[in-house]
């Protein structure tokens, strides 16, 4: 059990984890899990950590074969600027390795902007916390678990 999990049980959120096998050398772990899991790729998303120019961290879900754009997410949270988040940073705030980030059970409750392609989506996977593991839930779900809420964020 991840934290991710532990907080989807402890609030009664409709859920499903599945698991696929990790290969340390896969390039994309998000594709790599819509490959294992036999998922359309436009259902599965990742989680990135970027810093804002006001130094704060924001989370930002997008689907694994889309690019963030940093504008869009700059402008999403209110800043004039973004950049990938320092990776001994992210692990260290969130508690998750990279590769393994959840939204979901992080240390530190971060704001968080997932694109707005989820909206139309009736379930999504992201990360359960752990390489190999993914959480099939309702975009809804996260957008209240997480005080979340949608903006484009894709290129």
């Amino acid at each position: 059990m991840t934290p991710a999990i532990n907080l989807l049980i402890k609030q009664k959120v409709a859920h499903e984890v599945l698991q696929y096998e990790h290969d340390a050398s896969a390039e994309s772990f998000g594709l790599e899990a819509a490959e294992k899991l036999n998922l359309a790729s436009n259902l599965v998303y990742k989680t990135l950590v970027v810093k804002l120019d006001s130094q704060t961290l924001c989370v930002a879900i997008l689907p694994v074969e889309r690019m963030l754009s940093m504008k869009l997410l700059a402008k999403a949270a209110g800043a004039k600027k973004a950049q990938m988040a320092d990776k001994a940073e992210v692990e260290r705030v969130t508690g998750y390795v990279l590769g393994g980030v959840s939204p979901l059970g992080q240390k530190k409750r971060l704001m968080t902007v997932i694109d707005e392609s989820a909206q139309k989506l009736t379930n999504m996977y992201v990360s359960a916390g752990k390489r190999g593991l993914e959480i099939n839930l309702a975009p809804q779900a996260l957008i209240q678990l997480l005080s979340a809420r949608f903006a484009p964020l894709c290129q």
